[in-house]
């Protein structure tokens, strides 16, 4: 996982093509009065999702994980809490969904080794397939507008 300021994005261009891509694109890309919804970036590549809503509680939310894409979700407006800890050897309680690239950990096992970040305005987190992870929660704002852009692994 990785925890910045938009502002430091040029910090991470040689990590990956597609994370620098995804971290160019919402410094240059003025979400603010978009509709909820899915945007192309580059194709299925790389493509951003704007998603408003007011975080939920941590104690009910699932963990998540993804296979094949990166999530670099950025805060633009609000703040919330992000949990995350390694997969190393644990496996999800759903079915790996591959059309979502989804699968769910329930939360009240996880909930005692995972580390909460907060996330604020301006801010973005990078989730990498190895982090279990469990953005969008409280304590936070009552209003979160959030891109999360997914960026394919193998690029």
């Amino acid at each position: 996982m990785i925890l910045d300021s938009l502002a430091n994005r040029s910090q991470y261009d040689a990590l990956h093509p597609g994370i620098r891509l995804a971290l160019e694109h919402l410094g240059t890309t003025d979400y603010s009065h978009a509709a909820p919804g899915r945007y192309t970036v580059d194709g299925d590549n790389v493509f951003a999702i704007v998603n408003d809503y007011t975080p939920k509680d941590r104690h009910t939310a699932p963990f998540e994980i993804h296979k094949n894409y990166i999530d670099v979700q950025f805060v633009l407006c609000g703040e919330e809490q992000c949990g995350v800890l390694p997969l190393a050897e644990r496996q999800p309680d759903t079915v790996y969904n591959a059309e979502r690239d989804f699968a769910e950990f329930h939360s009240a096992p996880l909930l005692a080794q995972a580390n909460f970040v907060t996330v604020t305005a301006g801010m973005f987190a990078v989730f990498f397939p190895g982090d279990i992870h469990m953005p969008g929660v409280a304590p936070g704002s009552e209003y979160v507008r959030k891109i999360v852009v997914k960026v394919k692994c193998n690029l």
